[in-house]
This record gives structure tokens, sequence and C-alpha cells, in this order.
């Protein structure tokens, strides 16, 4: 990767999306910090990037809100000052709302508008900015290969992306920007701790995975930083399973 690429990658002042800007940034990409609400996490993100001698700043938008597109593009180009974009990571996304009988139509509505509506036309909003043999690339779930009944609504967002992810490949690929999707599984990270503190819980997750373990925030990034580079050039329309092998089968 060279030192005069740029990256976007949303919701990226905690977690996964952190994780990833920081190691784009590693790699030598001046990274575009997005956030919905989280000023300091992104802030902290900026941070730690520059601290290791990267280049970021922070946009604000709170995405599913009216406007959202256009708020964040006004932070992003003002930013790039002129430059173009390169790698365009679309993570920010809503959480389960519950199962059947229990989301509510105003949580299905937020859930499409977050992890359908807002990927989609940033994605649109992206392409003049978006430099030929770009990268874009969206994270899904493994909620999308396993029947949980409590992330009904959630998976179907994720559906759709991996949807959109095949058909944006068919359509960018004349200009020679790939178009991925990672799936990550059972992820622990610093904000996320509590969701694995039930006894028995992080065993039982980590005892259904091939690789015999939760996975980091790291673990994605990785893959996702993979994928944004010269060498994955010739990976596009694909979901790629970053979940350590979760559920494949019984394991004996």
């Amino acid at each position: 990767m060279t030192d005069d690429r740029t990256a976007l990658v949303t919701g990226a002042s905690r977690g996964i999306g952190q994780a990833i800007a920081i190691r784009l940034a590693a790699r030598g990409a001046a990274v575009a910090v997005h956030y919905g609400t989280d000023k300091e996490g992104a802030a902290a993100t900026v941070g730690e990037i520059e601290r290791a001698g990267g280049t970021a700043f922070s946009v604000q938008a709170e995405l599913g809100a009216e406007g959202d597109v256009e708020t964040l593009f006004a932070g992003l180009e003002e930013g790039l000052a002129g430059r173009p974009l390169d790698i365009l990571v679309n993570n920010a996304a809503a959480a389960p709302a519950g199962p059947l009988g229990v989301t509510t139509q105003a949580d299905f509505d937020r859930l499409f508008a977050v992890n359908v509506r807002a990927p989609y036309f940033i994605i649109e909003r992206a392409l003049p900015l978006l430099r030929d043999g770009g990268r874009v690339i969206t994270i899904s779930s493994v909620a999308t290969r396993m029947a949980n009944p409590t992330q009904t609504s959630f998976a179907m967002t994720k559906g759709a992306v991996e949807t959109m992810t095949r058909t944006l490949a068919n359509q960018l690929g004349a200009r020679g920007i790939t178009v991925n999707a990672v799936s990550p599984g059972a992820t622990r990270t610093a904000t996320n701790g509590a969701a694995f503190a039930a006894p028995g819980l992080a065993d039982f997750i980590a005892g259904a995975t091939a690789l015999g373990r939760l996975g980091t925030a790291d673990d994605v990034a990785e893959v996702v930083t993979f994928l944004a580079s010269a060498e994955a050039r010739w990976i596009t329309g694909q979901v790629i399973d970053a979940t350590g092998g979760l559920f494949l089968g019984p394991r004996v």
C-alpha cells in the first residue's frame, strides 16, 4: 500500500471499525475515521494512528438520519482536500433489535436505514471520488448463514449487503474496483465484553469454532486490510468468512 492512499472507515470510533482504521493507517493509508455519536472514541482512534506516525481525521454523521450521506461526504471531502478516495469500508451497523414479535416497525426500519440504505448510498456517493482500481469492502455477519431467531431482521440486512456486494462487483469491475464483504462471527472487542459474560458462553462458542477461540477485532481487520491491498486485486464479488470456522459442523 502506498503512502498516497486514502480510506474511509465508517463506525471507526470503536471495535472492529477502529481496528480496521488503525490497521489501514499502519499500512500507509490516510484514514477518515467516521463516527455517529462517539466523538471521544473517534478522537482516540485518530490519536492512536497519529502517535504511530500515521495520518487520520474524523468525520461525523449519524447514519440512518435524514441527510446522513451528504453530511458524511461534506466532512470527508474537506478532510481529503482534493485527494481521491482509494478504499471505502462500510463497517457501521445497527445492532440486532430482537426476534419476530419483539422487533418493532421502528426498529426494523432503523436496521435497514443504517445497515442497508446507508452503505448503498455511501457507495453511490463515493464513486466520483473513488479512484479506478479502488476497493469497496462491507462488513456482513455470520448471521446470514446461521438460523438465529433472535437476529432475523439483522440477518436480513446483512443478506441484503451481501447481494449488493455481488451485483456492484459486476457493475464496477470495468473500473478495476473490487467489491467484497467480510463476515465476522463471535468477535470480542473492548466494548462488547459483557455480551460474552454469561457463564459458559465464551467456552461454548470457542468449542463450536474450528480454530477453538473467540475472534478479535484485529482478526477481522487483517482480512479487511488484505482485501484493500494490491495483492487482493483478483478477488471481487465475494463474501469472506472471518469467523475462525464458527459452526462448520460437529467437532469430533
